[in-house]
């Protein structure tokens, strides 16, 4: 499984350097920055110490949607008390789900940040999973090359894991599964109600492969027997005359 490191908007070369650093050090080595160019100041190279290559390599976006065109599953980072979300995983939880992601799933992708108010709520909906460091601190304080770190740190591991043959629509398959239960929540014209899609969306993330097919498989079966579609109503409600 291709695991990417995404940087958001970072301000400061310096981090960026630290970043690419924790990344060699640890085995990773594929970085994408969004909408910034601190990668190419001086500064980055010289904290790097080593780990150039990454920075002659990293992939540029505009947008954070743009930086995960390819990727099937998406873990955002995120200060747990600034994030309207309230499930989310340790670096330590991570690791098995990755480990079981790593078996249907082609390429994950690590998000990061903007260095003074990190992801905003409309790219944290961009993720599958959010993961936070606990800290003992009343103001959390991490920068980015240490977040990076504890991150690479914990999931070395599977860096070093043979690569598992993948069929395409294993990879799709989480994707799918959203886009039905979005599909079917607007049938339902139940797609507003915010505390039911933020809980599904936060959820789905979670899942492993068989329960992931078993729900596209309950969803089938909801479809095939609800009522036909919206059109078959009037503006007013009533049913048309069959």
């Amino acid at each position: 499984m291709r695991l990417p490191i995404i940087l958001v908007s970072p301000a400061r070369p310096e981090n960026v350097g630290a970043a690419a650093r924790a990344m060699k050090t640890m085995g990773f080595t594929e970085m994408r920055i969004v909408d910034s160019e601190a990668h190419l100041k001086p500064e980055a190279r010289w904290v790097a110490h080593g780990s150039g290559d990454i920075l002659d390599n990293v992939q540029h976006f505009a947008t954070l949607a743009e930086a995960l065109h390819d990727v099937n599953f998406t873990v955002a980072t995120t200060a747990r008390s600034r994030a309207k979300f309230h499930y989310y995983v340790t670096p330590q939880e991570l690791v098995p789900i990755l480990e079981e992601k790593r078996e249907w799933v082609g390429t994950a992708a690590l998000v990061f940040g903007r260095e003074d108010s990190g992801l905003t709520n409309e790219e944290l909906e961009l993720a599958d999973v959010l993961t936070g460091v606990p800290m003992v601190a009343d103001y959390p304080s991490l920068n980015l090359g240490q977040a990076v770190m504890v991150y690479c740190y914990q999931l070395s591991a599977l860096m070093q894991l043979p690569p598992v043959p993948k069929q395409e629509a294993d990879a799709q398959q989480l994707s799918a599964l959203r886009q039905r239960i979005n599909a079917l929540t607007a049938r339902l014209d139940v797609a507003d109600d915010r505390k039911m899609a933020d809980w599904l969306h936060q959820r789905l993330g979670l899942l492993a492969q068989r329960d992931t097919a078993m729900l596209h498989r309950l969803l089938h079966d909801i479809e095939i027997n609800l009522p036909a579609d919206s059109s078959e109503k009037l503006a007013d409600g009533s049913e048309k005359d069959r």
